[in-house]
């Protein structure tokens, strides 16, 4: 009988779990520590190797080296976690090729909030794989009637879509909480696909992923859904707090702190001035004033 496992028992990981178990599909996640968890699922501290139809790999990326360095797995592996890696500026699959080459692997991306996945709220995400055979599997373990996904040939697109977003709702939230108004975060949200479009194709990925699900969808959602943690960190910077104090009071992984440096190493070359502003503010480079008029003040063009 086909089952999977998924490592990570953080909120997103314990979320994909609930909903492979709702999809009938027999499933055991994975934690550091089991016992600091708190959960009615089958869970366990041994990594593991084969005898399951996929691994679901739910751990931040800047984290994924470590754990993927631990084990040998025998199954498709699925990246599940969103970001650039900072040291290398490697994208979540490649650091899967670096350490395991002949695995196969894929994308699963989305506007998909953990705890309404966790719920059984109706929701849509990509799984991104070459293989169509790889995604077909992946779809038929992890969808229900109120979980819909898609297939996607465009793994590249669709690591990068969720990586860049997170950059941008920052870019939102401190909008938002510099008190700037609605019609400034629309239109930064506007620029903001613009940006990750210009992005995504620099790198190799498609325009049409950027207007799916992985792109689009999940740009609408981080940039203007309040348990979005990237947004509330922008949020928290708009209305004065300091980095680290945002950070602090954070309930998760600030993913796009992370991501915004590498993004712009990646992309060298690219005209990204969202994120170039955003990277500079988080580096101390910039004061939120300062960047909003760094932004305004870019010449005028045709849209």
């Amino acid at each position: 009988m086909s089952s999977l496992a998924v490592l990570g028992a953080g909120a997103w990981g314990r979320a994909l779990a609930i909903q492979a178990i709702r999809a009938g599909t027999p499933t055991t996640l994975w934690a550091r520590n089991p016992a600091a968890v708190d959960t009615t699922l089958p869970i366990t501290g041994i990594l593991p190797g084969d005898g399951h139809d996929a691994i679901l790999l739910a751990i931040p990326v800047q984290h994924l080296r470590d754990v993927l360095a631990r084990f040998r797995p025998a199954a498709p592996v699925v990246i599940c976690a969103k970001g650039i890696e900072a040291a290398t500026g490697m994208l979540p699959l490649e650091i899967v090729a670096s350490l395991h080459p002949h695995l196969a692997g894929a994308v699963l991306s989305g506007p998909n909030f953990a705890a309404e996945i966790a719920a059984g709220l109706p929701a849509a995400s990509v799984v991104a794989a070459a293989d169509p055979a790889l995604r077909a599997t992946i779809i038929s373990l992890l969808a229900s009637g109120t979980f819909r996904l898609y297939g996607n040939d465009d793994p590249v697109g669709a690591q990068l879509g969720g990586a860049a977003k997170n950059v941008i709702a920052i870019a939102a939230g401190i909008v938002a909480g510099a008190g700037l108004g609605e019609n400034a975060r629309a239109a930064l949200i506007t620029r903001g696909l613009a940006e990750l479009t210009r992005c995504v194709v620099a790198l190799g990925g498609r325009a049409t992923t950027v207007a799916g699900l992985s792109g689009l969808g999940d740009l609408l959602l981080t940039c203007t859904g309040a348990a979005s943690r990237n947004y509330r960190c922008g949020l928290a910077l708009g209305q004065g707090t300091t980095l680290a104090d945002a950070l602090a009071a954070s309930p998760g992984v600030v993913e796009g702190v992370a991501t915004a440096p590498a993004l712009l190493a990646r992309a060298a070359g690219t005209d990204l001035p969202i994120c170039t502003a955003v990277a500079a503010l988080l580096a101390g480079e910039l004061t939120v004033e300062r960047a909003v008029s760094v932004l305004l003040a870019r010449p005028m063009r045709d849209e």
